[in-house]
């Protein structure tokens, strides 16, 4: 009875592939057509990618202040919290956190990539390959903006497994994929899955994301493993999961391929990450704004300010044109624009399509870093003054994107304070601006240094924090 529903769910199987294969499709991508088909398997293809995929290995010294021994007792724990009992005045204690995390070997010479997250903070960074051998690994450059990391092993003449890096763009919906990696610590780990989502944003792990979506079970431990396409290339590093329990439901998130190749390509030989940037801001089209400008569909970014010395104003484009596609990939919003943007090389030109009134015209933009301008001109201020204690700069595009701010702003910016400082008791801050020294504007850190020199009777000193300025008076 079992084989006769055997042998009619193969033969039902088969009806349906054949009614499939007898179907015209308008590219090389089609479904199994026969039975030897789906007796394929995926051994060959993970025996190919596997070995280049390591298990990442962290430690780290945290330091807390010791607990009053009454609430060691899990008892207590379970009904005050972790950090009841903490004793303010006691002594502060160290201890090792591990965790554990995956990678990628995508260069012969011991290239590994992984996520940002997997080693931050890390002390001691151990990478462990596929046939059990360990090294130490040095950490080379890491950007928080992709939640990608590049770390190197030195190769010493060995041989190591390496994955080449697909063109993430040719992914599609419903394309199948493998995710390798070490979920929660049992060992390497294959799963299969498809394409469920392209250019998913809003994930919280990476400012310029536009992620791959992914039903292929990745879990904690899968973090910067990799995701695989047929062809045995890269088509991205897995990184987020959608889990209401810490478990795969199906939801996973992984940085497209095209993305790792701009971080490896853009870290200079200091470990500094360069990457292109636009120099202009806008807004997404929503319906509202296409109706007004005539088009079919909300699609394209409406620019509605443009630096003066980036590159977009170099290439023509001003504001109130709409960025339609970038060397003729679809923009739909900010994200998509961001993120195409920053997959693109430094010192090379793309091609904006852009909507100007009534018509559609092509700029060429040549691709540049945030400039240096003004100077930062790193100063610690020392004196008889208000601000003594604080380290200021100019504010600078560069600097802006390095610190994770808005690049249009300038003036002078607090960068640190120190502790017990006359600017830290004074109620200064990291980030904010100073903007007027008793009466008179600070446009820059020259500008500041004069103005504190000054012998004063009662200081005036205003500052912008969060977007308000606030005044603050100070009697000598």
């Amino acid at each position: 009875m079992i084989s006769f529903l055997r042998n009619m769910a193969l033969a039902g199987v088969l009806s349906v592939l054949l009614f499939w294969g007898s179907t015209p499709f308008a590219d090389e991508k089609s479904p199994p057509s026969n039975i030897q088909e789906i007796q394929l398997s995926f051994a060959p293809l993970v025996k190919k990618t596997a070995p280049a995929v390591v298990n990442i290995y962290t430690r780290k010294i945290v330091r807390a202040r010791a607990r009053m021994p009454l609430f060691d007792d899990p008892f207590f724990r379970q009904f005050f919290g972790k950090q009841f009992g903490l004793n303010p005045q006691g002594p502060e204690v160290k201890r090792q956190q591990n965790s554990l995390g995956s990678g990628v070997i995508v260069a012969k010479n011991g290239v590994i990539v992984t996520n940002n997250h997997v080693i931050e903070g890390a002390d001691e960074i151990r990478v462990v390959l596929h046939d059990r051998r360990e090294f130490d690994a040095t950490l080379v450059a890491t950007d928080e903006k992709t939640d990608l990391a590049i770390l190197k092993i030195e190769t010493n003449g060995k041989v190591f497994p390496v994955v080449g890096l697909a063109d993430s763009d040719d992914l599609e919906v419903g394309d199948l994929v493998l995710a390798i990696g070490n979920p929660f610590g049992v060992g390497q780990t294959v799963t299969s899955g498809i394409v469920s989502a392209l250019s998913r944003s809003g994930v919280g792990l990476s400012n310029l994301g536009s992620f791959i979506q992914t039903d292929a079970a990745i879990n904690p431990g899968n973090s910067g493993g990799a995701l695989i396409g047929l062809d045995g290339r890269l088509v991205g590093i897995n990184t987020a999961i959608f889990s209401k329990s810490g478990g795969s439901q199906g939801i996973g998130f992984a940085v497209p391929s095209n993305m790792v190749r701009a971080v490896i390509r853009g870290v200079s030989q200091v470990g500094k990450l360069v990457r292109p940037w636009l120099g202009a801001t806008g807004q997404t089209v929503n319906q509202d704004i296409a109706n007004s400008l005539g088009l079919e569909r909300p699609s394209g970014v409406l620019i509605n300010s443009v630096h003066k010395s980036g590159a977009a104003k170099q290439a023509g484009l001003r504001v109130g044109d709409v960025i339609l596609a970038v060397n003729g990939h679809d923009v739909l919003d900010g994200n998509a624009l961001a993120h195409r943007i920053a997959t693109l090389p430094v010192g090379e030109q793309a091609v904006l399509r852009v909507l100007r009134g009534a018509q559609t015209k092509a700029l060429k933009l040549s691709l540049m870093p945030p400039p240096e301008i003004p100077k930062r001109n790193i100063q610690n201020l020392d004196g008889e003054q208000p601000l003594r204690g604080s380290r200021v700069a100019n504010l600078s595009p560069a600097l802006a994107d390095e610190l994770d701010l808005d690049p249009f702003q300038i003036g002078v910016l607090i960068l640190a304070i120190s502790r017990g400082s006359p600017a830290n008791r004074l109620g200064f801050r990291r980030g904010d601006f100073i903007r007027a020294i008793n009466g008179q504007t600070v446009d820059s850190v020259r500008k500041l240094l004069t103005l504190v020199k000054k012998p004063v009777e009662r200081w005036r000193i205003t500052v912008e924090r969060d977007g308000e300025q606030r005044d603050l008076v100070i009697n000598r």
